[in-house]
């Protein structure tokens, strides 16, 4: 498969499959030497943790529901993630790298084949899902990330992938800057005050995100 290209030359060239954080792997992450029995492991246990939150949210998400759900001992999960606030940021990592290689590698709208405009609205739609079914998680990363959020490689991707969408929208001006603020408005913290405070469906953000989108791109 061939690597897609972001030709943004303000921005670092996103790695195929970029980490959350920068320096030491995250807990439960895998590393360069890992088993494959263990990596499936790996991989099984995350996606049983990403099920449980979006049935029942991040509160539902404990050692002892992550351990019953997948179908292991209380200690596998002790031992792969260390304890709950490192579940929750393996589990962050996980669904990132799900998203990403969504948009990167995935099927049009979303990923590659379709026309840029396109892609940007179903970047959009995908991010409000995202959020919608797993935005606590995505709250207390951008909480966590605090001075670093904007430099950091997760948010760095995201902007290469938008500003590469509107370069090949025929846009031009200040790119990097409409890129950061169209991402503004994906903010996991105002989609979920959207949502929760004034009450708007994820749909009517998603149709306001297309309409944004065209404006900028049109005018």
């Amino acid at each position: 498969m061939n690597a897609v290209s972001y030709p943004t030359p303000d921005l670092p060239a996103p790695r195929a499959r970029p980490l959350l954080g920068v320096g030491a792997p995250l807990p439960g992450a895998a590393g360069p030497t890992e088993r494959a029995d263990a990596a499936r492991n790996r991989q099984l246990l995350l996606d049983a943790a990403q099920q449980l939150v979006r049935e029942q949210g991040v509160d539902s998400l404990t050692m002892d529901a992550l351990a019953k759900r997948a179908g292991v001992g209380k200690g596998t999960v002790f031992r792969r993630f260390g304890n709950r606030s490192g579940l929750l940021m393996a589990l962050l990592d996980h669904s990132e790298r799900k998203a990403q290689e969504a948009f990167m590698f995935g099927p049009p709208p979303l990923g590659p084949g379709a026309a840029p405009v396109d892609r940007l609205v179903a970047f959009g739609r995908a991010r409000l899902l995202d959020i919608e079914v797993e935005g606590e998680l995505y709250r207390a990363a951008e909480v966590g990330e605090a001075g670093e959020r904007y430099s950091g490689a997760p948010y760095m991707l995201l902007k290469a992938h938008v500003s590469m969408l509107l370069r090949q929208a025929g846009m031009s001006g200040e790119i990097a800057l409409t890129a950061d603020s169209l991402l503004a408005s994906l903010s996991a913290a105002l989609i979920m005050h959207q949502l929760r405070a004034q009450g708007y469906t994820r749909e009517q953000i998603g149709d306001n995100w297309e309409a944004i989108v065209r404006r900028v791109v049109t005018g």
